[in-house]
């Protein structure tokens, strides 16, 4: 109500003038509920111009806007605070020396500053939101950083940078920090030669980098609990980022045990807002100085940052799926070179990534002598295509008779783990008489099989004909496809007397007791057995190895070392039977257990035919002809090699689009662009600037906001660097 509302006389509701003027009154007093354009309103004296990000998220208004500061928010108006402002008002609305209009959007107050260099009228700040600073100048660096290498906006990092506000949690004072607490005993780091040094250097103030094979068993979360104490003993900040809530549970544990309450915070995105923001504002506020949380912690803004780390970063769970897309080992990375810290990447396997970081000299290797990885490493056996067709038992069943022998023993003493893929899994073509992948002569792409026959390349699209494998010189091809589908229900008539126990998409099981029983799960969602399983079976293993995917190798290797780091050591009985050709180099890594000598190899081998992480890629999609005319106008580097395009394999009907995937009832096609070492920065700014030039004509960008696809218009172009599945 205004005065322009009241009446002279009695309300409607025949209330005396007085009863009006005293409501009047009280909302003159009352907090505005709009915020206005502050028309003639004076500026503020000193740095009278705030420099604001509007949160747009789209790239052609990737930069800072300036507005004028009234001088009735010059006290609020600081760095880092979240602002109203009205954006999209022409120069022809200027009343009073203040541009007016436009619609109300968020944005962040980045600086101050004494004059603009634009030079027409400022618009005025609407509002400021909250005087709770919450962009600090150091992840406002950081969040560009980001947004550079993924080519994509500021706006749409920082949203997966800073929670959404609750006005509740802000309220509530955070807790005060608790004294530096003292440096922790080395404990099972001692099982690694380079391990002591490693945690002395962090108490010492130290910023070692080291890529970290973890030995087998559940000692892992209480040793980047001790390497987190370590860093908090010398006075600075740790962060650690887990593939899921599971572990952020342990290493939450772990955490508390090693070091009390009150002195680490978790986030995820799993947590309420409330609570999430709450834990967020005691990082930023310094109450707490170590942070254990998912892929939503990677950009935590903790005080004198000393310590990095990251758990399993071959788990596809560290790639977000929310523009710009970027994965939290790249974003860890990152924040080592910008604030100098430490690093640790740790894992039971190795990725190729992990690989060369050590290859460059960049981190040391952290790994345990062989006879420390024999005695807690299970014994693994093999069963291959030749002893299934011996095996009358698998003939009959589909299980192997040394699987039967496994579980059979292994139900003596303990719980017995079953690895079955998940469906969905897709086989590429191999040779048949040596199971060597099946890849294109010309770009050195996946073969795959097509409807009416032939093969395709599934980068380059190049027709194949006349194939013969450059290994063994055979020309038949075969499906990558070896199983049992029924495996559960078979074992489970087999052994009618043991419970039977199933972890996957519908329920995930974290712990099961240590008593004899089956369980049966799928890839990553292996439940932690008390004591560890006295056995496991793989099963499957060519629906694994024959995915179209040059990750396919690493991938399997990475989920069968999960799965068999759980069961007992050697000495204490345990027994790993993996079904799948002992010939290969995966089943030979997880055979020695040498997940490290794997990616050393693989390494070497993507550098001589120029795959990634050794080249850079980007991945463009869209219709056919909005990716012909984005090709047409993107100015690449001159070293760009272009691959493709081939169709978009559309979205199965009835189940949820995956990201990446066209919008339902469209046929998309894609482009791989792949550059030397080196011209990875170069690609990114030439990919972004064409999209904004694109988005600035009214093109469909797509890539912001929703994760690799905004807008799912026919115009739609997607941009996504370092794709995960690249074929």
């Amino acid at each position: 109500m205004s005065s322009e509302d009241g009446r002279v006389g009695g309300g409607a509701d025949g209330a005396p003038p007085e009863q009006l003027a005293l409501i009047r009154d009280a909302v003159r007093k009352a907090p505005r509920a709009k915020p206005r354009t502050w028309r003639g309103a004076a500026v503020a004296k000193h740095l009278p111009v705030a420099r604001v990000l509007v949160d747009k998220g789209v790239l052609h208004l990737d930069r800072y806007f300036d507005y004028a500061v009234p001088e009735e928010l010059d006290a609020d108006a600081q760095p880092g605070v979240r602002v109203r402002v009205r954006f999209g008002a022409g120069r022809h609305r200027v009343r009073e020396g203040r541009r007016e209009g436009g619609g109300l959007i968020d944005g962040f107050l980045v600086e101050r500053l004494a004059e603009s260099d634009y030079s027409g009228p400022l618009a005025a700040l609407a509002h400021v939101v909250s005087p709770e600073p919450v962009l600090s100048e150091e992840l406002l660096g950081l969040a560009r950083a980001v947004a550079d290498r993924y080519a994509g906006s500021l706006a749409d990092v920082l949203q997966l940078a800073i929670p959404p506000r609750n006005a509740r949690a802000e309220a509530k004072p955070s807790p005060e920090p608790l004294p530096v607490p003292g440096v922790p005993a080395v404990g099972s780091w001692a099982r690694y030669p380079r391990g002591a040094a490693f945690v002395e250097s962090l108490a010492g103030g130290g910023a070692p980098r080291a890529v970290w094979n973890a030995l087998p068993g559940p000692g892992w979360a209480e040793e980047l609990a001790r390497a987190v104490a370590a860093t908090l003993a010398s006075g600075r900040g740790a962060l650690v980022v887990v593939p899921d809530g599971r572990a952020v549970s342990r290493v939450d544990a772990a955490l508390t045990s090693v070091l009390g309450e009150g002195r680490h915070a978790v986030l995820t995105a799993e947590a309420g807002p409330e609570k999430r923001y709450r834990q967020w504002l005691a990082v930023r506020r310094g109450s707490v100085r170590a942070v254990v949380g998912t892929r939503a912690a990677m950009f935590a803004p903790v005080r004198d940052l000393g310590l990095v780390a990251v758990w399993d970063d071959g788990d596809g769970s560290h790639s977000e799926p929310h523009a710009p897309q970027p994965h939290a080992r790249e974003v860890l990375l990152l924040r080592a070179a910008h604030d100098k810290c430490a690093f640790l990447l740790g894992s039971w396997s190795c990725t190729v990534e992990a690989a060369q970081l050590v290859e460059s000299g960049w981190a040391a290797p952290l790994v345990a002598e062989r006879e420390q990885v024999r005695a807690a490493a299970p014994l693994v056996r093999t069963v291959g295509d030749g002893d299934l067709a011996r095996d009358e038992a698998a003939r009959a069943a589909r299980l192997p008779t040394l699987a039967w022998q496994a579980v059979r023993e292994g139900l003596k003493h303990g719980p017995v783990l079953v690895q079955v893929p998940r469906r969905g899994y897709v086989p590429r073509m191999a040779c048949a008489q040596c199971r060597a992948p099946a890849r294109c002569r010309h770009c050195a792409g996946p073969l795959e099989g097509q409807d009416a026959g032939g093969l395709r390349c599934g980068w380059c699209g190049r027709a194949e004909d006349g194939w013969r494998c450059p290994e063994c010189g055979g020309s038949r091809l075969r499906a990558q496809v070896v199983g049992a589908r029924r495996t559960a229900e078979e074992l489970g008539r087999a052994f009618p007397a043991v419970p039977v126990r199933t972890s996957g998409r519908e329920q995930v099981l974290d712990t099961v007791p240590g008593s004899p029983a089956l369980v049966v799960s799928t890839p990553g969602a292996e439940p932690v057995a008390e004591g560890g399983y006295a056995a496991a079976l793989l099963l499957d293993g060519w629906a694994m190895l024959g995915r179209p995917d040059l990750r396919a190798g690493e991938e399997a290797l990475r989920r069968w070392i999960e799965a068999a780091a759980l069961v007992r050591g050697q000495p204490d009985g345990g027994t790993v039977v993996v079904v799948a050709e002992p010939t290969l180099r995966p089943v030979q890594a997880l055979v020695r257990w040498d997940p490290v000598g794997h990616a050393v190899r693989e390494l070497a081998e993507r550098a001589e035919l120029g795959f990634p992480p050794v080249s850079r890629m980007a991945a463009v999609s869209g219709t056919a002809e909005a990716l012909a005319g984005f090709l047409a106008a993107v100015e690449l580097p001159g070293e760009a090699e272009l691959l493709g395009p081939v169709p978009v394999p559309a979205a199965d009907p009835g189940r949820p689009r995956r990201t990446g995937a066209p919008p339902t009832g469209e046929q998309w096609e894609r482009v791989l662009i792949r550059v030397p070492p080196g011209k990875g920065a170069a690609l990114a700014s030439a990919l972004k600037h064409a999209q904004a030039a694109r988005m600035a004509r009214g093109g469909s960008g797509g890539g912001s906001r929703g994760g690799a696809g905004g807008g799912g218009g026919s115009e739609a172009v997607r941009i996504r660097i370092d794709p995960p599945d690249i074929g």
